[in-house]
């Protein structure tokens, strides 16, 4: 599917590749706009647990987001948004990520400078912010994941597109392979060993009694992003493959591929995580890692479908197009104000409404979003680039040159 949905003449990506001047491509402003909302999407069922990151771990049934039999409508309505979010927007993210590097990629060369050049202290700095954000605010962090994958990829742009496309195909069947043992150690694990009984959960943690967890618990929290290394790697590589292709291009072409995507990934995508969400959290490896990101291929070919459509720009195309485009400073926002709202030593919201939990979450949901929307719509009527962002330029633009010794 894959193949036949990137099948392009070498022709066409070289004239991609050489254009003379790159536009910015409105689409993907929008897709990173909703990817970000997305993450938020998954995340804030983890801030609204009671005891946050610790109750979330603690109970064996927290991760599933089927609702069972004689479930109330609230428990379904969550079950349903749940399953909405649950690895599609990590999987959009990481493809928008790919599509980043394939444009700075297409910067340097078309202004002669060598790659992957003074990429590496990005990639490097980029893996600080996501150390502190882990530290600081979030243990499911992606930053870091990303920092060390954006390295691979960068220096795998500059090899051949045969090698690009070996690593690609060969990391993505890593990767299945790795989620289809994990799933049949699951199915086949007697049932005690995985059902369990939830811990008393601690509600009443400080701030840096949750710092002081997070980083007892270092491989835990890390462990998302190094069981799904290869998986980072082949949609770094696909979002590579589908900007090459044209596929958030304005023109004919780059419709005609949101199109087949869209059936892709909606068409065939949905049902079959539909059917890997109802087997229950035995398949949770392969409902969360392998088929969100073809889901995520429906939602790129959704998007672009109706903005092609749409010619005049509403608030809400501008509000995600701003998030989109103060991607860094909104993750790390968002994330800090569902910290400081659900905390107990914070607004103590999880507590508070933990018996209206599915209706609550959904409203601190749809409030930050819209506080996302205005804030980073305003923020940018006045500055160009978002604050975290403006503040990588200027550490990027300060750091140091090393310097070259001469030999006689």
């Amino acid at each position: 599917m894959a193949s036949d949905l990137l099948h392009t003449s070498s022709t066409h990506q070289i004239r991609h590749e050489e254009c003379a001047e790159p536009k910015r491509l409105p689409l993907l402003d929008v897709l990173r706009g909703v990817a970000i909302l997305g993450t938020l999407a998954t995340n804030i069922w983890i801030f609204t647990f009671p005891g946050g990151e610790w109750g979330f771990l603690n109970d064996p049934h927290s991760m599933a987001p089927l609702a069972g039999e004689g479930s109330s409508i609230g428990e379904v309505i969550e079950a349903g948004f749940r399953f909405l979010a649950n690895g599609k927007s990590l999987a959009l993210l990481t493809i928008l990520f790919g599509v980043g590097l394939a444009i700075q990629y297409r910067s340097a060369q078309r202004h002669g400078q060598s790659w992957p050049g003074r990429y590496p202290r990005r990639a490097a700095l980029l893996f600080v912010e996501g150390s502190l954000h882990f530290v600081l605010i979030f243990g499911f962090d992606v930053l870091m994941g990303y920092a060390v994958t954006a390295l691979l990829v960068a220096w795998l742009l500059s090899r051949s597109q045969r090698v690009q496309k070996v690593v690609m195909w060969t990391a993505g069947g890593l990767h299945l392979t790795l989620m289809s043992l994990l799933a049949l150690t699951l199915v086949t694990a007697p049932e005690e060993a995985t059902s369990g009984t939830p811990q008393p959960v601690n509600t009443d943690q400080g701030y840096l009694e949750q710092v002081g967890y997070r980083l007892d618990n270092l491989l835990v929290f890390r462990l998302e992003p190094i069981i799904t290394f290869g998986m980072l790697v082949f949609l770094f590589l696909l979002g590579v493959r589908l900007f090459r292709a044209g596929a958030f291009d304005d023109d004919e072409r780059g419709r005609r591929l949101r199109r087949r995507m869209l059936w892709w990934g909606l068409g065939v995508g949905l049902p079959l995580n539909a059917l890997t969400t109802m087997a229950g959290p035995d398949l949770f490896t392969v409902d969360r890692y392998v088929v969100p990101p073809l889901v995520a291929l429906g939602l790129i070919g959704l998007i672009g479908t109706v903005m092609d459509r749409v010619r005049r720009p509403g608030p809400l195309t501008r509000g995600l197009t701003s998030v989109g485009r103060t991607a860094l400073s909104c993750y790390v926002t968002q994330n800090l104000v569902c910290l400081l709202v659900c905390s107990s030593f914070g607004l103590g919201f999880a507590v508070r409404f933990a018996d209206v939990r599915p209706w609550a979450t959904l409203g601190l949901w749809v409030a930050v979003c819209v506080t996302m929307l205005g804030a980073a719509t305003l923020w940018l009527r006045r500055f160009s680039y978002g604050p975290l962002e403006t503040a990588q330029r200027w550490v990027l633009a300060h750091w140091p040159e090393r310097r070259r010794t001469r030999t006689a």
